[in-house]
């Protein structure tokens, strides 16, 4: 059985008890987050499509953690001119378990 729902224009597949990493959510560690907008939902032999979003469908996470990606390096280079510009950038991420899907 999984889900997918949108969360800020995006859209994740989830099944029960995976941990998934989301752009930084300000909720503290330990709380429980329940994600409404739920676009499809598939358990055993049938799957529910919404037309955009299915009702009375939901799914809860908890918060585990919050940290960084890894460093993306950005570089702009112009060949002959005596040109280079470097910049890092790190991501924001909450991590959540899923607990239950709600249907």
């Amino acid at each position: 059985m999984y889900a997918i729902f949108l969360d800020r224009n995006k859209q994740y597949k989830v099944k029960f008890g995976e941990i998934i990493r989301l752009e930084k959510i300000n909720i503290k560690i330990g709380e429980i987050i329940i994600f409404k907008k739920i676009i499809l939902l598939s358990s055993n032999q049938k799957i529910s499509i919404g037309q955009p979003i299915l009702q009375n469908i939901s799914v809860e996470g908890l918060v585990c953690n919050h940290g960084r990606y890894k460093k993306i390096k950005i570089i702009k280079f112009n060949r002959r001119k005596h040109y280079k510009k470097s910049q890092g950038h790190r991501q924001y991420y909450t991590e959540i378990k899923i607990k239950n899907i709600k249907y």
